[in-house]
């Protein structure tokens, strides 16, 4: 496997010179820049905020110069880790409404890393404001959200990168020129994509008082007010009021990465069934078990996620599986296996780790050690972006793509599961009137749709 070859105290200390980054054979990375120093500021300071930003600092010379988040405690805490790792004493000013810091701070990147019901808005606001985004996946809850994030980024000019890193994964990245660009599967007309995890909620915890550091009116925002249950951080993909279930977490990262390894683009039909089969009891309303099919020209895209039971394959219990006449490609965010037709011993592959390049991954609390590289490399292909002002790997795009296809799914299973044609020219579904109604979610009173 290729190896991280930076020298990180050079490469940080190095701000006005142009640097050279060598991937060493990982394609469109081999990149000279000037580094300047970056004013970034990260909304949602949660495990996957915390994550982006302690990422990005290891590859740019960045100055945190704000974070914003409605509980006041993960805020604070989230300052102090942020300044450890910048080694300063200077605090990032602190803000528990987005749009306060935004009207303060002029802003290279804004990092969203909040719960899905806030991504359009927070987005929207930081391109209007001037900046380049980092915006995690999926980009919104809704599609008319997702439509108008991408009109934002082509009317300002600004470069949004989707948090679906698997694009930037050193070893999807070898599978995909070694095997897919190679042409050794053959004739592709078939992917299967699914999850196994046992990842939705199974308690009902009782109503209870909101603690005086935590803005429930505010993290709420524009979706639905559920009775406050307990604190929300992580449990709010388990409710559709704040997310699209397993759809919109897990499969958009597995079909936004059959799509670049293949280049498809958007599916011609969608269609879905599922529902709650098992887990009838408790207070999440995500579904437990759900089938997707995606059709493109000539091969399907199939999606398959349960909650319970064991997975199809043990060792693939979140992954895709790419089918070809001449030879099979199974992937995850660990490994990969490409199976050959006929004779011929497969091939495997595993991820790249890089805890001798970056010491202080390991003992962070909840970090997934096996995608901290390929988050890196997002930001760095990130930035390459914002300096050409090019298009990144996960341009907003194809986050949206990606997005609107898990959400469609959804809005099949709601409907029956019949087919829907989205027609991204008319932003609407072809001939259904019904589906469209399901478009734009309600806001709540206060807060305006974009």
């Amino acid at each position: 496997m290729h190896h991280f070859n930076i020298n990180r105290r050079k490469f940080l200390h190095t701000a006005s010179a142009a640097l050279a980054l060598s991937y060493l054979g990982i394609p469109g990375l081999d990149i000279i820049y000037p580094t300047r120093k970056r004013k970034v500021a990260l909304i949602g300071t949660g495990w996957y905020g915390k994550n982006d930003i302690l990422r990005l600092i290891q590859v740019a010379d960045i100055d945190v110069v704000a974070l914003c988040d409605v509980d006041q405690k993960q805020l604070e805490d989230a300052a102090k880790l942020i300044m450890q790792r910048l080694k300063t004493d200077k605090q990032p000013q602190l803000y528990s409404d987005y749009r306060e810091l935004l009207n303060k701070h002029e802003l290279d990147i804004v990092i969203i890393g909040t719960p899905d019901h806030w991504h359009a808005l927070q987005a929207i606001a930081a391109i209007e404001a001037g900046a380049d985004v980092y915006l995690q996946k999926p980009t919104s809850v809704d599609i008319q959200e997702s439509e108008a994030i991408l009109a934002a980024a082509r009317k300002h000019s600004r470069v949004v990168q989707v948090g679906t890193q698997r694009r930037s994964t050193p070893h999807l990245i070898e599978a995909k020129n070694r095997f897919v660009d190679a042409g050794m599967l053959g004739k592709v007309a078939h992917v299967e994509l699914s999850c196994y995890y046992h990842m939705r909620g199974r308690t009902s915890p009782p109503v209870q008082p909101i603690p005086a550091y935590f803005d429930y009116e505010n993290w709420a925002g524009p979706a639905p007010k559920r009775p406050f249950d307990g604190m929300p951080h992580g449990r709010w993909r388990h409710f559709m009021e704040y997310s699209n279930g397993i759809m919109g977490d897990m499969c958009v990262h597995m079909l936004d990465s059959a799509r670049w390894m293949l280049d498809l683009g958007y599916p011609k039909r969608v269609s879905s069934t599922g529902g709650i089969y098992v887990d009838k009891k408790s207070s999440p309303n995500i579904a437990d078990t759900q089938n997707a099919l995606f059709e493109f020209e000539d091969l399907n895209c199939v999606w398959q996620h349960r909650t319970w039971g064991k997975a199809a394959d043990t060792d693939y219990p979140w992954s895709f599986i790419i089918y070809g006449d001449q030879g099979t490609l199974k992937a995850d965010v660990r490994k990969y296996e490409f199976i050959p037709q006929g004779k011929g011993e497969s091939i495997k592959g595993e991820a790249l780790y890089e805890k001798e390049q970056f010491p202080e991954d390991v003992g962070e609390q909840r970090i997934e050690l096996h995608t901290a590289p390929a988050t890196r490399r997002h930001f760095l292909d990130f930035l390459k972006a914002i300096d050409e002002r090019s298009k990144p790997v996960a341009d907003i795009e194809q986050g949206h793509i990606s997005t609107v296809s898990c959400i469609a799914a959804n809005i099949s299973m709601e409907l029956g599961g019949r087919s829907l044609e989205y027609d991204p020219n008319k932003k609407q579904f072809h001939k259904d009137r019904e589906a469209n109604k399901h478009l734009a979610r309600p806001y709540r009173r206060g807060w305006v749709h974009p």
